[in-house]
């Protein structure tokens, strides 16, 4: 196995009375595809702020690439990337000219950044496109622009907070080939995400919920122990509250982001009960799939309705 460059022990992170991070403990080696899923406000960015030192940590510790990140974040920030969730480049400027002004701050000097740059531009399979607008581009390339960003310097490290949010399918995938890509160069990757189907690609998954980290290990290796069973995902209408229960017992409603959530716990939850749940779509009470990972039938198994 490589060598650690992410150290975290009991990381904490306060505001006022609110818990964002709550004693996270974690190793990340290098060379590792590791995801952080979980929904949002679970933690994620913060965490990630954290590591690169801008966020000071309430308590605990954190190593990244063998410097403190709340004393030397200076020395850290030189060998890392970082993608923000946000797009953050200069829409008035070209993808070159954002490329080459990134490039200058990184302090890539004159005929090397024009090098770099180009490779950049190669790598992602800009060209032809980088004279165009950086704010009239498309949701995955603008994702490959970002990326291309913080890949000029070549980080050892990189972060990127949900990459391919708001993108489509196709995007989606071929932002996940890069990725690959860079990992197989030999560049540690911790990419945040609350996508299902993009956790399953990363060597190693932590699932974060309420600031706390849950569980880590390898997807297989979840699906086997911390996440057995049956687990299903439904978007309900409005009249979610009284369709809950054909999943199942003691339907328990609330209303989050201005759409009713259920969750609905099962004294036995099998698969025609919930493929008829699921089989109600046409009707418009119930949107959503039923993913098995274990038997047609489980104890004591959640329905969470999204």
């Amino acid at each position: 196995m490589g060598e650690i460059v992410i150290e975290v022990s009991n990381l904490t992170k306060r505001f006022g009375d609110f818990v964002a991070v709550d004693r996270v403990s974690f190793e990340v080696r290098a060379g590792e595809v590791v995801g952080y899923l979980g929904p949002n406000g679970s933690g994620k960015t913060t965490t990630i702020r954290m590591l690169l030192g801008l966020l000071l940590p309430s308590e605990g510790e954190a190593q990244v690439l063998g410097f403190d990140a709340r004393t030397q974040a200076e020395s850290i920030r030189p060998l890392v990337g970082y993608m923000s969730q946000k797009f953050a480049l200069y829409e008035e400027l070209t993808m070159r000219e954002n490329l080459e002004f990134y490039a200058g701050v990184y302090g890539i000097r004159n005929k090397e950044r024009r090098t770099r740059v180009r490779e950049v531009i190669d790598i992602l399979g800009l060209g032809g496109r980088e004279s165009g607008r950086a704010g009239e581009l498309s949701g995955g390339w603008r994702q490959r622009l970002a990326l291309g960003c913080a890949l000029l310097h070549q980080p050892q490290l990189l972060f990127l907070d949900e990459p391919t949010s708001g993108v489509d399918p196709s995007a989606r995938r071929a932002f996940w080939d890069l990725i690959y890509d860079l990992a197989s160069h030999g560049t540690t990757i911790f990419v945040t995400t609350h996508y299902m189907d993009e956790a399953e690609h990363c060597g190693r998954v932590g699932i974060m919920f309420r600031g706390q980290l849950l569980a880590m290990g390898t997807p297989s290796g979840l699906k086997a122990t911390a996440l057995p069973g049956v687990a299903g995902a439904c978007r309900l209408a409005a009249d979610a509250r009284r369709g809950a229960g054909i999943a199942g017992e003691r339907p328990a409603a609330r209303d989050h982001g201005g759409r009713p959530h259920v969750r609905v716990t099962c004294k036995r939850l099998d698969a025609s009960r919930t493929d008829g749940c699921v089989g109600r779509a046409g009707r418009g009470d119930v949107r959503g799939c039923v993913h098995r990972t274990g038997g047609t039938s489980t104890f004591h198994q959640n329905l969470m309705c999204v």
